[in-house]
């Protein structure tokens, strides 16, 4: 798998069935995975053992390109819980193949955005945002790298409750809203930031990163970097 190297562990896999509360047509069928997650990652007991005393966790997403009648295959959607100091725990994703749609939306539901990646780009996901990964491609796979904290469990509730994200992206692009969230305001769309350009803070392969514990600290300890983390998604 490109941006890994030797074996890989059997992967978590996120089949229709665990996914119907969460797409534009629930009763959709698919008989293949959606994607495949590989948590836990490290490529030496050093590396791994540097990420658990830090708290932290090495992932990879694949997600193969899907129809499901009609929208683009996704993750299912989760927020962050906040720290101890009030502030929600942030993210680090690596685009490694492929491209992705981050569909972020406010805890609030005041912000939505739809920050488009490519292999390459890297992407922080901001205190506050829930955030749904989406594979809007018809032929390429969409491969991805995460770091995250360890000191919280994702919250998908409120994605289940409310039948997904506010809004699917349907095949060809269209962003159809989803009618069981109220007063969202229409989504911006972004270009990926924090990888490159004007905001470039972070500098991948976001492997390189793991052992560099001040410039993963962020992570468990957003309220140190609200300066920087809240000019993410400014466009």
């Amino acid at each position: 798998m490109l941006g890994w190297e030797g074996e890989l562990p059997e992967p978590s896999v996120r089949t229709i069935k665990e996914m119907r509360s969460v797409l534009a047509e629930p009763e959709c069928a698919c008989e293949a995975p959606l994607y495949f997650m590989y948590r836990d990652l490290a490529r030496s007991d050093k590396d791994w053992q540097w990420l658990h005393t830090h708290h932290l966790r090495y992932d990879l997403t694949v997600i193969p390109p899907r129809d499901l009648c009609g929208e683009y295959v996704k993750t299912k959607g989760h927020y962050h819980p906040k720290n101890v100091h009030g502030v929600g725990y942030p993210e680090i994703y690596e685009v490694l193949e492929g491209t992705v749609h981050y569909l972020l939306q406010s805890q609030p539901l005041d912000d939505v955005a739809l920050v488009s990646a490519q292999a390459g780009d890297i992407v922080i996901i901001p205190p506050g945002y829930g955030h749904v990964s989406i594979n809007p491609s018809s032929e390429m796979t969409l491969s991805m790298a995460n770091i995250v904290s360890t000191a919280f469990e994702s919250e998908y509730k409120q994605y289940e409750n409310l039948q997904g994200a506010a809004y699917y992206e349907m095949i060809g692009g269209e962003l159809r809203k989803n009618p069981h969230y109220l007063g969202v305001p229409p989504a911006r769309w972004l270009d990926a930031a924090s990888g490159r350009g004007k905001h470039r803070f972070w500098k991948g392969p976001i492997y390189t990163l793991i052992g560099n514990e001040d410039a993963l600290a962020f992570l468990n300890h957003p309220e140190q970097y609200t300066g920087i983390l809240t000019v993410l998604l400014k466009g």
